[in-house]
């Protein structure tokens, strides 16, 4: 299976489909979503799924996607949700529900070629769009030590990333580490703590990096907001803190940053309700059928 999609049954109702509505899967993946949506939408209405990946693309050419007429692939990153849209004739204020699972598929987890993973030594990759800008290598090959101790310290939250990045910094002098086992040679005997944890860590930092997620997901989350119309829904799942934390202030304040806005006579101005008082989370049986799922969280919002 490409990915088993996490929350399924929570995410679907809270995006609250209905025949003849407009809906946008941003993360389509296995079409995991994808699929339960397009079933209670009943041959009505449209779907637009959005992916960067080449391997996603291939997943859409495969029933019940193919030759749909309420389904349309865009390959794109999410972060273009409003440009795309209005490129396909969609005007803002006219989506009915946007949905985002923000996890790697386990299908790039388990392709050695990507590079997410530290179980496989293959090329230090880990693109989303494996045709499109810097690698895991590029970064560890031209970061400084203080842009990879960021790096590393906020978005791994790894303990000792000064150590780390410095490091990194003394091993390139003499060889570049270009595959996850140079990598793994040069983390091996700075682990701290839990080894798996401690490289999980390290590679979701970098995987972060590279394809500048948490600036891919202000974008998104901007956007989606301008698309809903009055009413519409947004349901995001995320499996980072830092993620999290963007999502719910949007959904609270309008800001990823959780900077209040107001008008001349001191309304807030924000655009969506939050309609989740607390994150919900998988339950343990789910959690015990697929243990990547034990990180997510979901939110949801309807637009004011």
């Amino acid at each position: 299976m490409y990915h088993i999609p996490v929350l399924l049954e929570e995410s679907v109702s809270w995006l609250d489909v209905c025949p003849g509505g407009v809906y946008v899967d941003a993360t389509f993946g296995g079409g995991g979503h994808s699929g339960p949506i397009l079933e209670k939408m009943g041959g009505k209405g449209r779907l637009f799924a959005f992916d960067q990946d080449a391997d996603a693309e291939a997943n859409a050419s495969r029933p019940p996607f193919a030759g749909n007429a309420s389904f349309t692939f865009i390959r794109s990153n999410f972060r273009y949700l409003k440009r795309q849209l209005r490129a396909e004739g969609v005007i803002p204020g006219s989506i009915d529900g946007v949905l985002a699972d923000l996890g790697v598929s386990s299908h790039q987890f388990d392709t050695p070629s990507r590079g997410f993973s530290y179980r496989f030594d293959a090329p230090l990759d880990m693109r989303m769009n494996t045709s499109d800008g810097p690698t895991a290598a590029d970064v560890l090959g031209t970061y400084t030590a203080d842009q990879l101790q960021r790096v590393l310290g906020t978005l791994g939250e790894v303990r000792n990333a000064r150590t780390v990045a410095q490091a990194i910094v003394r091993q390139r002098a003499l060889r570049h580490p270009r595959t996850t086992g140079d990598l793994l040679a040069l983390l091996d005997p700075l682990v701290r703590g839990d080894r798996m944890r401690y490289l999980a860590q390290v590679f979701q930092a970098l995987r972060m990096e590279v394809n500048d997620e948490l600036g891919a997901l202000a974008d998104f989350l901007s956007d989606a907001a301008a698309m809903l119309r009055t009413g519409g829904r947004l349901v995001v799942i995320t499996y980072h803190s830092l993620e999290d934390r963007m999502v719910k202030n949007m959904m609270k304040s309008g800001d990823v940053g959780g900077v209040i806005r107001q008008d001349f006579y001191g309304n807030i101005e924000r655009p969506l309700d939050m309609l989740t008082r607390k994150a919900i989370t998988p339950p343990a049986t789910e959690i015990d059928q697929n243990n990547r799922a034990r990180s997510a969280r979901l939110r949801a919002a309807v637009k004011k």
